[in-house]
Order: C-alpha cells, then structure tokens, then sequence
C-alpha cells in the first residue's frame, strides 16, 4: 500500500520532493532544485555568494 502526500505548501499537488532543511515534502512547482530546499526555505536562505558582485574599471 502506498501514501500520496500532498505538497505542503499548496496542498493541492502531489509532493514529489523533500526539502534538505526543513523536511517538508513538496510538490515540483514548490522546489528549488539549484538549492536543494523548498521555496520557503529557499527565499529566507538568501544569496548564496559571498563574493558578491566585482567590478573593475
């Protein structure tokens, strides 16, 4: 017997993916795959580069 788990954001889309930081199991549309983390997670992560932008003139 399997579960279907719904999105935990949307709950309307079947969960297909689980969030590296938090747990929580969401649908594609919900994931950002670059990151690894769900779209919460992903927007209060910030930017990753530390470098941030270099300019030469």
């Amino acid at each position: 017997m399997s579960v279907e788990t719904l999105c935990q954001i949307c709950e309307d889309a079947r969960a297909t993916q689980q969030c590296n930081h938090c747990g929580a199991m969401v649908c594609d549309r919900h994931y950002e795959r670059e990151d690894g983390m769900c779209l919460d997670c992903s927007s209060r992560a910030g930017p990753t580069d530390t470098d941030g932008d270099t300019y030469q003139f």
